[in-house]
């Protein structure tokens, strides 16, 4: 047996788990109708498959009508839903993985207009920011109706053959009757401490009398609210001493609160955030009760995670956001192989994608929700003799296309202009908030160098130089450039944000950031030059500062925004291009709704309209190409080989007429401006259909 603490059995009350490691109660909003359907039994199936101790599904799994699903919640207030449970728990035990299930009434944390359009309810009334919904005061009806719910939706987890649930104990609506800023009650339900734990402990009490003795029953709670005010240490223990002696068998611990956007990226905290921040506040209250301690956040590898067990922080260790980056991580730990582990970058895409683009994506795993179609683990299965496939571009996409195919077997050629590798990562990097971005492409880096790909650097191929490599497949990862097309990004007194991260800008004391792209790198151009100590103005045609970036990451931004006195301007739009005059610019702005224009002087206008793709080379090679570029699509969306184009009756360009057939694919930026997340699922892609 492994000496590895991490690996270590541990006796969860009656459960005897294969390791420590845990991937914790998170919603990836994979739910059909709240059904947790195949693509959901996949995703956590892969994870089972990768080794992981126990799954935690359903993160806030409802179990009333009035908690109407805020994210893709599975929905336990139906008997539909056992058979799906069922399917996924089996599957996770024949891999050797327990399974257990958050449950939940959110309470006012949710939408008084999405479900049955009933009115939410908590401890007294209220108004909750995040959805904006108002909240009536819970009647005794209410709480008997919800007690039942509990026990009931409890029952049919037991049912499904699940291994216990743990009961949601923070930010919903369990707490709200602890938090003397939502309960104002004058019943039995107010005052002393005994009060207000009543409506909990006949959760917890009933749930436990659903379920056999031998199912698991935890909570997940804050220990420290970090709030004047709000839940502390040492109350925090006196109730989970009440509440184990009531049956409680774990504990989930959190630190923070999450009522609002801030709170909620503090209570999960991303890059540019200290690792593992809450360890010490585990470790006493861990001394402090008598039940076991589980806790995640932000315990991202595998040496933080083997600290917090074996210096005696946590029984268990939650890496939850560590595994959608990759699930085969404990596997990975077991045969030697941690430097095959992809690392959690701390994007928090995973997050805020559920709101974006409706359900969890990793910014770096293209794979996970998608283990359908796409594998986790590649295979050496080349099919018939090695191709050899040449890749021009090493950003993440380029670099993912030449991992894979060089894993699966290929001789792999890849050719990179710059000196280095990494294309737009490597600029986005240089935020000092956003550096660990950079772990996307050191890690392919390293992978490809480990399965021989033969990496070319400082290679400025044109057509004729890959032809002469005689290549069988061609895949063009030359991304993009600062859009030229805008009408105000032309010589003169406009730059890109290019320019701003690599610190041009530096002399310019005045900076405007025309901002009509919504995502990350105006905003990024925003924080550097206002960290630098320039005067920053940041216009946008939206309604909102930087729309497309969700509320995981938009807070750190905003907080940048207010410390440093970033002038606003949403709504409108440069009218004109700017125009220098006296070792100034000015630049004239239209908003999008009264038509008033607005002059604006400055040093320098900044903008941001993504990138376009840099495809010359792609033209250039694509009427040599036996497919001429074309992809078969529904092959392409499920990973599989792209149909053998026939090469007959081909015109082919100067240069090519002595070349073999090739291949010609094209991805990432090279084909529109996207992301980080569409560029490797695109390298993911070409390289499966090889």
């Amino acid at each position: 047996m492994s000496a590895d603490p991490l690996l270590q059995p541990f006796e969860l009350g009656p459960l005897t788990l294969r390791n420590r490691i845990v991937s914790t109660s998170h919603e990836p909003a994979y739910t059909e109708s709240g059904m947790p359907k195949d693509r959901y039994r996949l995703y956590h199936r892969e994870k089972a498959r990768g080794g992981v101790g126990m799954t935690m599904i359903g993160g806030s799994a409802i179990v009333s009508k009035d908690s109407p699903a805020a994210f893709g919640n599975i929905d336990l207030s139906t008997d539909e839903v056992v058979p799906w449970l069922a399917a996924l728990a089996q599957d996770c035990h024949d891999e050797g993985a327990a399974v257990m299930i958050q449950t939940t009434h959110l309470g006012h944390r949710s939408s008084n207009f999405a479900g049955y359009w009933l009115p939410l309810v908590s401890a007294s009334r209220t108004r909750e920011a995040a959805h904006r919904s108002f909240t009536k005061e819970l009647e005794d009806f209410d709480m008997d109706r919800i007690v039942d719910d509990f026990a009931t939706a409890a029952a049919r987890v037991a049912e499904a053959g699940l291994d216990g649930l743990e009961i949601m104990h923070a930010g919903h609506l369990l707490d709200s009757f602890l938090a003397p800023w939502l309960n104002s009650r004058t019943d039995d339900y107010s005052g002393e401490l005994e009060n207000l734990i009543r409506f909990p402990l006949r959760i917890i009490d009933a749930v436990k009398a659903a379920v056999p003795e031998d199912f698991v029953v935890g909570i997940r709670m804050a220990a420290d609210e970090l709030r004047e005010n709000g839940m502390r240490e040492d109350r925090a223990t006196d109730i989970l001493t009440t509440y184990t002696e009531h049956g409680i068998d774990f504990l989930n611990l959190n630190v923070g609160m999450i009522n609002s956007d801030r709170e909620l990226a503090e209570a999960i905290p991303g890059m540019g955030t200290p690792s593992a921040p809450w360890l010490e506040t585990c470790r006493r209250i861990r001394k402090a009760i008598d039940i076991p301690v589980l806790h995640a956040a932000r315990i991202a590898d595998v040496p933080t995670a083997r600290y917090a067990v074996e210096d005696g922080c946590l029984d268990l260790v939650g890496m939850t956001r560590a595994q959608l980056a990759d699930p085969y991580l404990v596997k990975k730990i077991e045969e030697d192989r941690e430097d095959d582990i992809r690392p959690c970058v701390g994007a928090n895409m995973c997050l805020d994608s559920i709101y974006t683009s409706g359900s969890a994506t990793c910014i770096h795993n293209p794979a996970a929700g998608r283990e359908a179609d796409l594998p986790q683990e590649i295979r050496r299965d080349a099919k018939g003799a090695p191709k050899h496939v040449v890749i021009v571009g090493a950003g993440p996409g380029g670099l993912e296309a030449a991992r894979v195919a060089a894993v699966r077997g290929h001789r792999v050629t890849l050719l990179e202009a710059d000196s280095c590798h990494g294309g737009q990562v490597r600029i986005a990097s240089r935020s000092e908030r956003r550096h660990d971005l950079i772990g996307i492409v050191d890690w392919r880096l390293q992978q490809c160098r480990k399965h021989g790909v033969d990496i070319r650097f400082d290679t400025f191929a044109e057509a004729d130089d890959i032809l002469a490599l005689s290549p069988d497949v061609v895949i063009i990862a030359t991304g993009g450039i600062p859009d030229s097309s805008y009408p105000f990004r032309e010589e003169g007194p406009s730059f890109d944000v290019w320019d701003v991260m690599n610190d041009s800008l530096r002399q310019k004391r005045r900076v405007l950031v025309y901002d009509d792209h919504g995502f990350h790198p105006a905003l990024d151009a925003v924080e550097r030059l206002a960290r630098n100590g320039q005067q920053v103005t940041y216009v946008s045609p939206e309604r909102t500062i930087g729309i497309d970036v969700g509320s995981m990451n938009s807070p750190a931004y905003l907080q940048v925004f207010s410390e440093f006195g970033v002038s606003v301007h949403l709504g409108e739009r440069l009218a004109a291009k700017p125009v220098a005059a006296d070792r100034s610019v000015h630049a004239i702005l239209r908003n999008d709704y009264s038509d008033l224009e607005t002059e604006v002087e400055t040093d320098a206008v900044v903008v941001d309209f993504g990138t376009t793709p840099n495809d010359e080379v792609y033209f250039a090679l694509k009427p040599a190409s036996s497919n001429l570029g074309e992809i078969e699509l529904d092959a392409w969306v499920h990973g599989r080989t792209q149909p053998e184009a026939d090469a007959a009756g081909i015109t082919r360009s100067t240069g090519a007429e002595a070349s073999a057939p090739f291949a010609l694919y094209r991805i990432g930026d090279a084909v529109a401006s996207r992301n980080v997340h569409a560029a490797v699922l695109e390298g993911l892609r070409v390289g499966m259909g090889l």
